[in-house]
């Protein structure tokens, strides 16, 4: 219950709720409101990109759900992806109504990434990193010479999405589209963290020793934790491609992964809010330095290329900075944050 100085549980149902008091009850309906509101008052670009922030929650809730709460490490999830843009898109092309197609992905993806996850059981750490990034470049490969299923280096072209008739072909409709899809991957992951399986892979992930001593089968939550990850990660792929229209290897390399990751470092291993805030800042930052190179080359003309050459040094420089100072990522200072308002003018 809430009490006026704080939080107050009496059972452990009532500490385990999303939204624990009626503050953030009220608080999470007005920015829903806000976010279904923004599309009318916002132009198309900054539309597109918040339909890409939208795609980037779901990629970046998946890998954390597999590396931040699971402990496994995985550099291929920019080819997990790949494998559902793919296999739902095949699905559409042949016929198959886009919210199957859609699971589809997802169910393939899974099964995939599943596969790739067996070696889970004996590899940790860097190993199991580079088992994931061995996948990677097996997908990759696959995708650049896959024949009719990948279209080789032609790649797909992929239709706008239908649902029951209504098409999604305006950066609008797809915005409320991929809203419903990453608030439903926030929701599910939530879930999840709060359900035993939840523990089991927090507890693998903290000390697997003590997990396997007290009954938690290892390599059956590895897989479930790769399964699950991998469905999510489906379902972003083909998202993202019917949202672009065009899939092609060259759109889910290592770089992509590499991304993800960062995300989730950024953002905050093993939280779903840090999942939101990491795929916001890695997507905001290449627009803010285009900006940033702009606003520059108005007075500067020469200095605009040397910017967008360094895109990648900044890049690398955001991460080690927040490896430095901010290891614990966005939402451990989010936390703080909060915790300073909440006894505000008292904080100390």
């Amino acid at each position: 219950m809430q009490g006026k100085c704080g939080l107050f549980f009496t059972s452990y149902k009532g500490e385990a709720q999303i939204f624990q008091s009626g503050f953030q009850k009220i608080m999470i309906v007005l920015l829903i409101m806000a976010l279904c509101v923004a599309p009318f008052a916002l132009n198309s670009y900054l539309v597109s990109v918040m339909n890409q922030i939208f795609i980037a929650v779901i990629a970046a809730v998946s890998l954390n759900l597999l590396t931040g709460m699971c402990g496994q490490i995985s550099l291929g999830h920019g080819a997990f992806l790949g494998v559902g843009a793919y296999a739902a898109g095949q699905c559409t092309l042949h016929g198959v109504p886009f919210p199957l197609a859609i699971l589809a992905g997802g169910l393939v993806t899974a099964m995939v990434g599943m596969v790739f996850g067996i070696p889970s059981l004996r590899l940790k750490g860097i190993y199991l990193a580079i088992a994931t990034l061995a996948a990677q470049l097996v997908l990759e490969y696959f995708f650049l010479h896959g024949g009719a299923l990948t279209g080789g280096s032609n790649g797909l072209l992929l239709e706008s999405p239908q649902i029951f008739g209504f098409t999604f072909d305006t950066e609008g409709r797809m915005y409320f589209l991929l809203f419903f899809c990453a608030a439903m991957a926030l929701l599910m992951v939530s879930n999840i963290m709060r359900s035993k399986h939840g523990r089991a892979f927090i507890s693998i992930r903290d000390f697997y020793l003590s997990a396997e001593i007290v009954g938690v089968n290892l390599f059956w939550y590895k897989l479930i934790a790769f399964g699950v990850s991998s469905f999510l990660a489906g379902v972003a792929g083909g998202l993202w491609g019917h949202y672009t229209g065009y899939i092609s290897a060259e759109q889910f390399n290592i770089g992509l992964s590499i991304s993800y990751l960062a995300m989730v470092v950024i953002g905050g291993l093993g939280s779903v809010i840090g999942s939101v805030f990491g795929a916001i800042f890695i997507t905001l930052l290449p627009e803010v330095l285009n900006g940033v190179a702009n606003g520059l080359g108005a007075f500067f003309p020469d200095v605009t290329q040397y910017i967008v050459a360094l895109r990648e040094g900044v890049f690398g420089l955001v991460l080690i900075l927040f490896l430095i100072y901010e290891p614990e990522g966005l939402a451990h200072r989010w936390k703080l944050i909060k915790a300073y308002w909440k006894l505000y003018p008292f904080a100390h």
